[in-house]
């Protein structure tokens, strides 16, 4: 019998990637299933990146870079954190690695030790707490509600630390929830943290897709904090519709720099050289194409929230940003039986509508589900209908 490391015994398969296999698999068969799986835009990559890449691969950009990215692209990410966060910002404050999960995989593995603790605003993405568990350390989950907008609060994070507690992670806006910290929220939880010595590690891939006039404001508000204790995580993969390139980058302190490119450089190496210089043309080159598919977004959120309300047994509230609802379908639950939960509902609306949603549970919160409006507008009002007919035979 073969075994296996002891340290994978507490880690789950992510339940995003699980349910997006699943419909693929259901699609290979021939059945006709509509996904809301995945966190991934379905904008083509915009041509002139796609362009930059073949220029340079006829250029011979096909070795290695060094470990922690080429310094064309720190110079440019520093640059655009300069501008975005208005912080000053240098190249030896970033790192650039196989996008944004594997940053933060990098970050946790640098800083803590066995038994650190690391409070994680719940629902969150569902990496989160095995990144922390595969470091070593314990992820401590704080509940936060729906009708407080999925915001953790100062109170509920100082009752959450110990003595063992050295990072909070933050995401705004936030998957699976589509919360958003507004200015004096993320002052408050973020000078919380620092007043009791804690590390703050945010992650803001989804800071471009933020909707009704409301505000992103990043964990490295000011550079009035103690900016060496913040590090945001960024990348290209939402914003320029480049999920399949792999490329994040890590902003901070130069100490915690480095030793993440220490890990890097004995892990992978470097990130792929070609997907570095398409993502250099991402930041060098022209926005024009994001406003006209932040606009779809925002109309496919708002076809997907009506629907969904429109539902009997559900209730759906209208997210901030990024590109997910996240609707409570415990009113629901009932008809599909006794004890049944969301899981069960997942299961069922694929069988019975041949609908993919993502069951709350692993998020950290059961009773809900998630839904990725990074798809047509077609395929959210044929969706809904499905969802719609499967639903009302239930009460029949």
């Amino acid at each position: 019998m073969i075994k296996i490391s002891s340290r994978l015994g507490a880690i789950q398969p992510s339940a995003t990637l699980a349910v997006t296999q699943k419909a693929g698999e259901l699609r290979a068969k021939g059945v006709d299933v509509i996904s809301f799986s995945a966190g991934e835009p379905d904008f083509p990559t915009p041509a002139h990146i796609i362009e930059s890449a073949k220029v340079a691969l006829d250029a011979g950009c096909t070795r290695y870079t060094p470990a922690a990215g080429t310094t064309e692209l720190k110079d440019a990410v520093a640059k655009q954190n300069t501008a975005i966060r208005n912080v000053p910002t240098t190249a030896e404050q970033v790192i650039v690695c196989v996008g944004a999960k594997h940053v933060l995989y990098n970050y946790f593995m640098a800083v803590l030790d066995v038994g650190d603790e690391v409070v994680i605003p719940s629902p969150c993405y569902v990496s989160y707490p095995d990144q922390v568990r595969l470091a070593g350390g314990v992820p401590v989950l704080v509940r936060t509600f729906e009708e407080e907008q999925w915001v953790l609060s100062p109170e509920a994070l100082e009752r959450a630390v110990t003595p063992r507690t050295r990072v909070l992670l933050l995401n705004s806006p936030a998957n699976p929830t589509g919360g958003v910290y507004n200015r004096s929220q993320m002052k408050a939880i973020v000078d919380k943290a620092l007043s009791l010595g804690l590390y703050v590690v945010s992650d803001e891939i989804y800071r471009d897709l933020i909707y009704d006039n409301n505000e992103f404001v990043s964990a490295l508000y000011s550079s009035d904090i103690d900016t060496s204790r913040v590090f945001v995580i960024d990348g290209v993969s939402k914003t320029y519709a480049m999920t399949g390139w792999r490329i994040g980058w890590g902003i901070g302190d130069r100490e915690i720099i480095s030793a993440m490119t220490k890990i890097q450089g004995q892990a992978i190496t470097n990130p792929t050289a070609i997907s570095q210089h398409a993502a250099l043309a991402a930041l060098s080159g022209p926005l024009d194409f994001f406003p006209a598919w932040k606009a779809q977004y925002e109309k496919r959120r708002n076809t997907l929230v009506a629907g969904l309300n429109a539902i009997d047994g559900i209730h759906c509230r209208m997210p901030q940003g990024a590109f997910y609802v996240f609707p409570d379908v415990t009113g629901i639950l009932p008809r599909l039986g006794a004890d049944m939960n969301d899981v069960d509902f997942a299961g069922w609306i694929l069988e019975n509508a041949g609908v993919a949603v993502v069951p709350g549970a692993p998020f950290g919160a059961s009773g809900y589900v998630r839904l990725a409006y990074a798809t047509s507008m077609d395929l959210i009002e044929t969706g809904m209908a499905r969802m719609a007919r499967a639903c009302e035979k239930l009460c029949h």
